[in-house]
């Protein structure tokens, strides 16, 4: 006999008894995979039915509730603690996501060695034996009494260890590697997925353990799994960066217990990862000061300026249409910001290929890097340098008009303190503000007088 199967919705984890193009729930096309139905349990009872009347928690009065704060606790790394909004808190399950390689793995095991100083640490894995656990925890320089080791894939054994020790922290690498014994369903497939991670939900709110769950990612880059694996948690954080660099960048994607613009700096060396407290320092480094198409910018990461370098090189095409490609800028931005500068700027670049890049692996989508990518594309244009001690802050709209970014005093505090003494910024602000002492403001209308000061 045939064992039942459904189709599930890899985006969003809607449930259909047989195969659809487009998904009913979410609506994206070709998302649907088959996978064997979970039995229900048996022998439950409808909640109108007599034996579930008077059991279970009642609602209660919003007046009637205790409001505790949350406890929080710091993991030993200033940068996690940063993304996550000051520190773990306790009964939280946070899921960490990033390419094979980046370090995922690494950094939860280097927090080890701080938590085990005031809590007990289970690190379960899937993926490595006791034996290979050690080893890494020695080449990282982590040794605790508090850490306990367990190789372990299902998930019934990781729940009953997890009770008997009672841990504080529980970190399970990875998800995908764990099953649940009751679902016929292969390891990492959406069923499994779906199943332990609830049960590491349960145990969390459950026992009050805070739980770190590792992801894989997908080639498209999003969390492997169904996306309601997302919705589960309480916390979702991206570990991002090339593994062949060495500079790696953490950012929040979800947080119930703080912001989601933070990042944290990291850099990966021969012990581990190392932080970096000053991310505008090292994306600074190696700049050429006297070569066109580079011009500085100040983005706001959360409640920290971070300093960038946007890099751009036009040359003359050689085929119909000009190639276009940009890396850690957003495209379709760039093809906006290259068509107000052909047609308000007054400069010829459609008939060019237009290379844009942001140094570091530096992601910008705030529109404040605008006025920088405009200066950088129309220095490689003319072949003039821009200025070695000038940076460029604000919005470029389609009548070529700048417009004011946020928390621009910050900007102009960490543009000085790193030594320059220039700064382009909207003339809608630059009469309000008092600028730091040694850093000149040249406060400018659009893009045309921005391009006379630079040109």
């Amino acid at each position: 006999m045939k064992a039942k199967t459904v189709f599930y919705c890899t985006q969003c984890g809607t449930e259909t008894p047989k195969w659809q193009g487009q998904c009913p729930g979410c609506g994206a096309w070709n998302t649907m995979t088959e996978a064997p139905a979970v039995p229900k349990a048996r022998g439950t009872v409808s909640s109108k039915g007599p034996a579930l009347r008077g059991a279970g928690p009642r609602p209660r009065r919003v007046s009637e509730l205790e409001a505790s704060e949350e406890i929080r606790f710091p993991t030993g790394l200033d940068e996690l603690d940063r993304v996550l909004g000051g520190g773990a808190v306790k009964g939280s399950l946070v899921l960490v996501g990033g390419a094979p390689g980046v370090g995922k793995s690494t950094l939860l095991l280097q927090i080890c060695q701080r938590l085990c100083q005031e809590a007990m640490v289970l690190y379960v894995s899937g993926e490595e034996s006791e034996r290979q656990l050690k080893l890494r925890a020695q080449r990282l320089g982590v040794e605790a009494d508090n850490l306990y080791l367990l190789a372990e894939n299902q998930m019934e054994n990781v729940v009953a260890a997890t009770e008997e020790l009672g841990p504080q922290v529980l970190i399970v690498d990875s998800i995908q590697t764990m099953y649940q014994g009751e679902v016929t369903a292969s390891p990492g497939s959406i069923s499994q997925v779906k199943e332990c991670t609830m049960s590491l939900l349960r145990l969390a709110k459950g026992q009050g353990c805070t739980v770190f769950v590792v992801g894989h990612v997908n080639k498209e880059g999003n969390l492997a799994g169904p996306k309601v694996l997302e919705h589960m948690v309480d916390c979702v954080l991206y570990f991002e960066g090339d593994r062949h660099l060495s500079y790696r960048i953490l950012r929040a994607a979800k947080n119930r217990y703080g912001a989601t613009n933070e990042i944290g700096v990291f850099e990966m060396d021969q012990t581990g990862l190392r932080e970096v407290p000053n991310p505008s320092k090292m994306l600074l480094e190696g700049r050429l000061t006297e070569e066109p198409g580079t011009c500085v910018t100040c983005v706001m990461e959360g409640a920290r300026p971070v300093l960038a370098e946007i890099q751009a090189l036009l040359t003359p095409t050689a085929f119909g249409n000009p190639r276009r490609s940009t890396n850690g800028f957003d495209y379709n931005r760039a093809m906006l910001l290259m068509a107000v500068l052909e047609k308000r700027g007054g400069l010829g670049v459609n008939t060019c290929d237009a290379y844009l890049n942001v140094i570091g692996g530096l992601s910008l989508d705030e529109p404040g890097a605008d006025l920088a990518a405009v200066l950088a594309l129309a220095s490689s244009f003319r072949d003039r340098p821009v200025p070695a001690d000038l940076v460029a802050v604000g919005e470029v709209g389609l009548t070529g008009e700048l417009r004011a970014v946020s928390a621009l005093g910050q900007r102009l505090g960490e543009i000085r303190r790193l030594g320059f003494t220039k700064c382009l910024i909207p003339r809608s602000r630059g009469e309000e503000l008092i600028p730091p002492e040694g850093l000149q403001v040249i406060p400018v209308r659009n893009i045309r007088e921005a391009l006379a000061v630079l040109l």
